[in-house]
């Protein structure tokens, strides 16, 4: 389940909730905006495959559950954010466009070592993303199709979001094999993740 298959069926995409750290949720204000009753609207979010549960709250939000939150890296599409006036020296953390930067070519970096260590590019399984690290880039991807619609998108704040939580994400849960273990399929998983946060980020593919 993606948010543009959620979105298909709301009229607009849902906004990711919580931290996801557990578990994978959405809010919908859509019955709201579109004037119509919740409850069969509802309905009409449970039958999407991958939806594991819809609830409906009093102030007539969907919340909505999804089973594997690693699909939403199939979701993500090239989009035109403008690159913020960011200076590229002093090349530290305190600068956030080194920060965004960076997390590009780390995520560049990683498809380069992929191939070396022969990690297989199909096979793609996206249950394989459920580390918590794995999770906190997810959700922010997640935000993606919101922030595209959003008069406000606050692109900035929310390059480097992404960018931290890629960063942790390259450290805590690599996406190649260390030593001489043998590349999983988490590992390739991970690969296309970083793909999805390479298509996001801007900067250039080595430092």
């Amino acid at each position: 389940m993606t948010p543009e298959r959620l979105a298909e069926v709301l009229g607009e995409p849902p906004l990711p909730d919580g931290t996801w750290e557990r578990e994978a949720a959405y809010a919908s204000a859509a019955a709201l905006r579109r004037h119509v009753p919740a409850g069969p609207l509802a309905e009409r979010v449970r039958e999407v495959p991958g939806v594991a549960g819809v609830e409906v709250r009093e102030n007539g939000f969907l919340r909505i559950v999804v089973a594997v939150p690693g699909e939403v890296v199939e979701c993500v599409r090239p989009v035109e954010i403008p690159e913020p006036a960011w200076p590229d020296f002093p090349r530290t953390w305190d600068n956030p466009g080194f920060v965004v930067r960076f997390a590009h070519a780390r995520a560049c970096a990683v498809r380069r070592w992929a191939g070396e260590l022969g990690v297989p590019e199909e096979g793609f399984r996206p249950e394989e993303l459920d580390d918590p690290h794995d999770r906190r880039v997810l959700r922010t991807l997640a935000e993606l199709p919101g922030r595209v619609v959003s008069r406000e998108p606050g692109w900035e704040a929310y390059l480097v979001r992404l960018a931290l939580a890629y960063h942790d994400a390259h450290e805590h849960a690599p996406a190649v094999p260390a030593g001489d273990a043998v590349p999983a399929p988490v590992h390739t998983a991970r690969v296309r993740m970083a793909q999805a946060v390479r298509t996001v980020l801007m900067g250039p593919e080595r430092l």
